[in-house]
């Protein structure tokens, strides 16, 4: 199966290209969008038709990198109280408990971090994996998920039979789809058609 990707600045041309799609035969299960807008992902579902494509779960990585943001936080607020109450003599006896507020100022931060990690990577997946496993090469998934996140919609359109991949992209362009280069700063356009082996 291939897949065409493409990015519009407007969700509205997104919708715009949506429809030319499907007027064009293309079925509106095998088309996708996404874009960080939930409001207009809600509106761009009810007017197409076409349901909004998940991006892949982010995994352990977000709460890892949640959970080191908590320790880091809870280590930058606790450690100066510590080192305050074991410098000043009048409070030097108390710096075994500001030990104790660092152990659980880790903890917490850990803990909590972890969870909003868990939440953050929860929203809307991640639209790298999603785009490697259609073939898209990792610098130009990584760019379209950047591009997501600055406030640009992404269309997927997909053929099985890998037969109007063409149509599909020039379809794209022609309602507004975007150059990856003008939206990032360099690179190849931003309506890439990928298939298995990523041509």
């Amino acid at each position: 199966m291939e897949s065409v990707v493409a990015l519009f600045r407007e969700p509205s041309q997104a919708q715009t290209a949506l429809e030319a799609l499907k007027s064009r035969g293309f079925e509106r299960d095998h088309l996708g969008f996404a874009l960080s807008d939930v409001v207009a992902e809600d509106t761009i579902a009810q007017a197409t038709g076409v349901s909004p494509e998940a991006g892949a779960p982010g995994g352990s990585g977000s709460v890892i990198k949640g959970a080191l943001v908590g320790i880091a936080a809870g280590l930058v607020l606790t450690v100066p109280i510590w080192f305050l109450l074991w410098i000043i003599p009048a409070t030097n006896s108390l710096h075994v408990g500001g030990l104790y507020g660092m152990l659980f100022g880790v903890i917490g931060g850990g803990a909590l971090g972890g969870l909003f990690g868990a939440l953050a990577g929860s929203d809307h997946g991640d639209y790298v994996k999603l785009l490697r496993a259609m073939g898209v090469p990792a610098s130009q998934a990584e760019r379209f998920q950047a591009a997501l996140r600055s406030g640009h919609t992404l269309v997927i359109a997909r053929d099985p039979s890998g037969a109007r991949g063409d149509e599909a992209l020039s379809l794209m362009k022609r309602h507004g789809a975007v150059r990856l280069d003008d939206v990032q700063g360099g690179g190849r356009l931003s309506s890439e058609r990928s298939g298995q082996n990523g041509h």
